[in-house]
């Protein structure tokens, strides 16, 4: 059959049911049985049959379009969460847009000019630094339970999360170094004002000591998660007269920041300096040496944060305002750390 002449009455006639339920079975698959929805898919297969999203969303007032926004494109981290997004909302139906929020005008950001303008029908926010107003904003509205926060969270209630478990991996950072003799360790911040610096500075701080590590606040230096800022962890790091034997950093780009800077004074790791990142990016593994680091699950709490999302935008009236998902983490062990040696 041409498919340019396909129509929805041709995917009916071929699956044997009406035109109502071929409808309900593109838009929301799972109020259909598998056996209808499987001769629903057959049949459109067959006819060629496309939907014309165009006039389905003039009809419904739906952009079938996500949002999801993103402090900083350029950050390796975010790609699998966004694939793991993809992933949900790609089946379902709905196309995913994607903006960096780093160069927004953020007094003046709302978010409910988002839903008001039909930019999008839902929002997932990777940016911890949306202000609260931008988001309060939306309170009130039929667009006020849309909104989920992945990886990040605010200080606003009723913005459901889904987090990595933090903490975990603060601690497990610090049980590595013990457990390889590291008497002496340091830690190189997120930014001062992002959520997951104090959770993983403190863990860290708090479990190494409770292990019988020293820490001083001069081996607590300032990042950023950028490259740069380890790089210049790293400028005062050596600087130091008394040094820590380990570093933990708190992002990976930190972490090879924090090495390549080392690397080109003579300082060897893990002989010198053992150094642990967070987040297993792609170029843990590859870097020389191969980095130490807590992975994150990113594709799954981004198919999380899809599933929360989706699931409210389908059943609006079934929602946890306080609902809260944490992904465990696990230590991935390579060529960064290595065995405390005194020095001769």
């Amino acid at each position: 059959m041409n498919s340019n002449r396909a129509r929805i009455q041709d995917v009916a006639r071929v699956a044997g049911v009406s035109t109502a339920t071929v409808s309900r079975t593109l838009s929301n698959p799972s109020v259909v049985s598998e056996a209808t929805r499987r001769s629903v898919l057959e049949a459109v297969k067959v006819t060629g049959y496309r939907v014309n999203r165009a006039a389905r969303n003039l009809r419904t007032q739906k952009t079938s379009a996500i949002l999801v926004l993103i402090p900083n494109l350029s950050n390796p981290f975010f790609s699998q969460i966004i694939s793991g997004i993809e992933q949900v909302f790609s089946r379902a139906g709905y196309s995913l847009l994607v903006a960096d929020t780093e160069n927004k005008s953020k007094p003046n950001f709302s978010l409910v000019d988002v839903f008001r303008d039909g930019q999008a029908d839902g929002i997932i926010l990777l940016d911890g630094y949306i202000p609260l107003e931008a988001i309060t904003s939306l309170r009130g509205t039929e667009a006020e339970h849309l909104v989920i926060y992945a990886c990040e969270w605010g200080e606003s209630e009723g913005i459901p999360s889904i987090r990595s478990d933090n903490p975990a991996g603060a601690r497990m950072a610090a049980e590595h170094f013990a457990s390889l003799g590291h008497k002496t360790v340091g830690h190189v911040c997120g930014p001062a004002e992002n959520v997951l610096t104090p959770m993983r500075r403190d863990s860290f701080l708090t479990e190494a000591k409770k292990l019988g590590m020293e820490v001083r606040d001069e081996w607590v230096f300032p990042g950023d998660f950028r490259l740069v800022t380890g790089a210049q962890a790293a400028d005062m790091y050596m600087a130091l007269e008394d040094k820590p034997s380990a570093i933990f950093c708190a992002s990976d780009l930190m972490a090879i920041g924090f090495m390549k800077r080392c690397l080109s004074e003579g300082i060897r790791i893990p002989e010198d300096v053992s150094v642990i990142g967070f987040d297993d990016v792609g170029l843990a593994a590859y870097y020389h040496p191969s980095l130490t680091t807590i992975r994150q699950d990113r594709g799954q709490i981004g198919r999380v944060a899809a599933t929360t999302l989706l699931s409210r935008l389908r059943d609006p009236s079934n929602i946890d305002p306080y609902f809260r998902h944490t992904v465990p983490v696990e230590l991935i062990s390579r060529e960064s750390t290595g065995r405390f040696l005194p020095k001769a």
